[in-house]
């Protein structure tokens, strides 16, 4: 029995960006087209089978031990671009400034679409979305660069909407225009969720 279940659900990519190797700032450059192998984007800061350990799994690992790369894309949806610009208080959020891998539209609240979820291209790509990518000040200091006075009101205004991070299952090509369609998990939510 399938474990993923396919869903009427899509998006398109609308925008593709990776983050250069070199430097240390989260700037996008933005592009055409992403080549994903098991890696991830080949040359982007963020690509890699492994990686040391950040802040965000410091309750499971000393911070820069090596651990499976879950976070070789960032993904965020248009919609919930749009909406953490407005209260930023920005007519428009660049996807460079927050060092976005891939822009998609038309998946609603797509920040928490399910773990483990999947996101399939035209051509098999596949994407398996790790969980909720939440917002740091790393973005604001891109923001402050270019509209000063903006980039601290970014962490807050973000705060489930900053979309998600994932890794590559199956190699393949995404380009502007694909549309990506949503695989869920086939498995009720845990009952004892609300004890957290």
């Amino acid at each position: 029995m399938p474990a993923l279940k396919p869903t009427d659900f899509s998006a398109t990519v609308t925008w593709l960006g990776r983050v250069p190797a070199e430097g240390d700032g989260l700037r996008s450059v933005e592009t055409k087209m992403l080549e994903l192998g098991f890696e991830g984007p080949s040359g982007e800061r963020h690509a890699g089978l492994t990686r040391a350990s950040c802040s965000r799994v410091l309750s499971q690992h000393p911070r820069g031990t090596e651990i499976r790369n879950c976070r070789q894309l960032a993904i965020m949806s248009a919609e919930e671009m749009a909406d953490i610009a407005e209260r930023v208080g920005l007519k428009l959020l660049e996807p460079e400034w927050l060092g976005i891998s891939v822009v998609v539209e038309g998946l609603p609240d797509f920040t928490h679409i399910p773990p483990s979820s999947r996101l399939q291209g035209p051509d098999g790509v596949t994407l398996i979305v790790d969980m909720e990518n939440r917002p740091c000040v790393l973005p604001g200091r891109e923001i402050e660069a270019d509209r000063e006075g903006f980039g601290k009101r970014f962490k807050p205004a973000a705060k489930g909407r900053r979309g998600v991070t994932a890794s590559v299952e199956r190699p393949g090509r995404l380009a502007l225009g694909d549309c990506l369609r949503l695989h869920v998990p086939d498995q009720r939510l845990w009952a004892h969720v609300e004890a957290l």
